[in-house]
């Protein structure tokens, strides 16, 4: 896009309120839940994770990468868990280079996962062969699974979790960043929880 096309500010602002605001979400039978159900069922996931002590997993690619480092920072800061990203390069590099990139983050979490931790698996597209796989051993180890995806509406991954959260925006930008806002939001509630206690 050059920089004659881009929408006015003010239009891009409004669009990324809406596009957050409709956030769609179900959960792993595909029943659909409003908005607040929904995060309190991400609360309650994340809530679990602290009161058990279990772990949870932050995994994505590219610039979902970028958002799972970022919003780990306020899971284990402000939320207290045990959270952690996958993508150690060395590690990340000796998975995909013995078993293929789409077997990385399944191959770790093969041996890292246990019964009781989370997954917080994020995906623009949904399409991302590595994503699911990590998201059916998490499941296959006992553990549960919280998938962020957006594009389309029947992307692959969207279905997966037990609580699937998507975007219906096909912008990069707008997916990515609104991912990021869904995640402080889970953060946040558990920072304010942990302040009034």
């Amino acid at each position: 896009m050059t920089r004659e096309t881009l929408p006015p500010f003010t239009e891009k602002t409004q669009a990324f309120q809406q596009l957050v605001a409709a956030v769609q979400c179900c959960d792993r039978d595909g029943v659909a839940l409003n908005a607040d159900e929904c995060f309190d069922r991400a609360h309650t996931l994340l809530k679990t994770t602290v009161d058990a002590g279990t772990a949870v997993y932050v995994i994505g690619n590219g610039g979902s990468a970028a958002i799972a480092a970022h919003i780990v920072n306020d899971l284990v800061n402000v939320g207290g868990l045990r959270a952690t990203v996958l993508h150690d390069a060395a590690l990340m590099t000796c998975m995909a280079n013995d078993y293929g990139y789409d077997q990385a983050y399944a191959r770790i979490l093969a041996t890292w996962a246990r019964p009781g931790d989370l997954l917080l698996a994020i995906s623009s597209s949904g399409n991302s062969p590595n994503i699911r796989a990590a998201v059916a051993q998490v499941h296959q180890n006992g553990g549960q699974v919280v998938t962020l995806s957006g594009f389309k509406a029947d992307n692959p991954l969207r279905g997966l979790g037990d609580l699937n959260l998507w975007l219906g925006s096909r912008d990069y930008g707008m997916v990515e960043v609104g991912h990021l806002f869904l995640l402080h939001h889970m953060a946040d509630r558990l920072r304010v929880e942990r302040e009034s206690s």
